[in-house]
């Protein structure tokens, strides 16, 4: 690859948000040229990378996956694998893998008015393309949120993270400590159980934790009924409405829901088990991402005596396992730290426009899609209350709209700038540890619209697809 190679579209990422964007460039816009960069040597981007037991996304399939393409199981929740395995199965079948090339890490951008295009810095050269379209997620692949105790030298056992999780790990018969109450938590707990002596959750507060069918037992039915083209959006959007429907009551009626889902644990978990203790965070149902685990493997793994929650501060590592600051030792030879992501914004790209670096938190966010004052630079940027598929594919039908207008008006460069009178607020409007840790880095979004994402997919639907596509927006002609 060379400084005179060019593309018009060249998009960063080959996960789902970076596979979708791609199909749809080559529906919608067949006239672009585009490649995918991708920094690993596979496809799928989170689910390629991730490999620890029981590996899975809390999002149904039926929204993560992709509305041209529908899942067609009628498994909900399925492994990592499976995920990966669809997003390469949909780059083939849909002649995009191709165009993709692997273990190439793009390490800078820099945008050019005089010349109207951006020259993309690679480890294995450089090129230029009219249009950037960042589809790499937004945490950091190498580094995981690890934070340190006293006396981990003196542990005896190993420690893990789960984001790098290490393939000689035998932890059969062994005593587990899983620190944290997240989504990885929650989803490695029962897995190790299954082999493990006794696996213990040790969390410093609870997190907010839903049961939900692994299985549609709605979409098995309808499949013998109808053809798949009838039945998947359906599916689909019972799924997207149920969502809506939950979060939207969590936001009226917090203390009701957060009553709701304690009561759910309480009917899964053996009579008595102190629900209050581990089961009742200090904060209002969706403050935070809410745990969802298929088919409540997790309180079937606590009825089973296999799995313990361990609710308090840890003091220090001991040789023998962990000592919580309340006193209770919880023996481990095994400890693994599922205690977060670090959010790496813009793919770690370092950007330039005309020689001046961009800043993503000196920025607000249009549509959930381009960046303030950044030219002909597009964001895959999903919900944080439903599947990320679902925005990241509104902005990638967005974005290819854009370009057939600006093709159709012989326009080259599009920028947005935010009005003078636009309040700023948080991009995330979640308390999360790992939203917390990034707030100094994280672009802003507006108070209305186009520069606010509603966390609502209805309304998002209307924003992107019914209102004019180029308002508040600046265009100019070729130079």
């Amino acid at each position: 690859m060379t400084v005179s190679k060019h593309v018009d579209v060249a998009i960063v990422g080959a996960g789902i948000s970076g596979v979708d964007a791609a199909c749809r460039l080559q529906k919608r816009c067949p006239g672009k040229s585009f490649i995918i960069l991708e920094s690993r040597a596979r496809i799928g981007g989170t689910w390629d990378l991730f490999r620890f037991p029981g590996v899975r996304s809390d999002s149904d399939m039926f929204t993560l996956g992709f509305p041209f393409r529908p899942w067609p199981h009628d498994q909900a929740i399925v492994g990592g694998e499976a995920i990966r395995q669809y997003v390469e199965d949909t780059a083939r079948e849909l002649g995009i893998f191709e165009r993709i090339r692997f273990s190439i890490q793009v390490t800078a951008a820099s945008w050019s008015s005089a010349e109207a295009r951006w020259t993309v810095e690679t480890n294995q050269g450089a090129f230029t393309c009219a249009f950037l379209y960042l589809a790499s997620g937004y945490y950091d692949y190498a580094r995981g949120h690890r934070p340190e105790w006293p006396g981990e030298a003196d542990f005896h056992g190993r420690i893990v993270h789960p984001q790098f999780w290490p393939d000689d790990l035998d932890f059969a018969g062994k005593r587990i400590a899983v620190i944290g109450s997240g989504a990885t938590a929650v989803t490695l707990v029962p897995a190790m159980a299954e082999q493990a002596a006794r696996v213990t959750m040790v969390q410093r507060s609870p997190s907010y934790i839903v049961a939900a069918p692994g299985r549609d037992a709605m979409a098995g039915s309808l499949k013998r009924l109808l053809p798949q083209s009838v039945v998947a959006p359906l599916i689909r959007w019972k799924h997207i409405l149920l969502t809506i429907l939950l979060f939207g009551r969590a936001r009226r009626r917090p203390l009701r829901v957060a009553e709701w889902i304690r009561e759910q644990a309480r009917r899964a978990l053996p009579d008595g088990y102190p629900v209050e203790r581990d089961f009742s965070p200090s904060y209002d149902p969706w403050d935070q991402r809410l745990c969802l685990i298929p088919d409540g493997d997790l309180f079937t793994a606590i009825s089973g005596g296999k799995v313990a929650i361990a609710t308090g501060e840890i003091k220090r590592f001991v040789p023998e396992g962990l000592r919580l600051k309340s006193g209770e030792l919880v023996p481990a030879d095994i400890v693994v730290t599922a205690t977060g992501l670090n959010m790496r914004l813009l793919g770690g790209i370092d950007l330039e426009v005309d020689g001046k670096p961009v800043r993503a938190a000196d920025h607000l966010i249009y549509k959930g899609m381009m960046l303030s004052g950044v030219p002909n630079l597009f964001l895959a940027f999903g919900y944080t209350n439903a599947s990320w598929t679902l925005r990241s594919d509104l902005t990638a039908r967005a974005v290819c709209r854009l370009l057939r207008r600006m093709d159709a008006k012989g326009r080259k460069v599009v920028v947005a700038r935010p009005p003078a009178d636009l309040r700023r607020r948080p991009v995330m409007e979640l308390s999360s540890g790992y939203v917390a840790r990034a707030a100094s880095v994280l672009p802003g979004q507006g108070d209305r619209q186009p520069w606010r994402v509603p966390q609502n997919y209805l309304q998002d639907v209307a924003a992107m697809t019914l209102r004019p596509i180029d308002e508040g927006l600046e265009f100019d002609k070729q130079p």
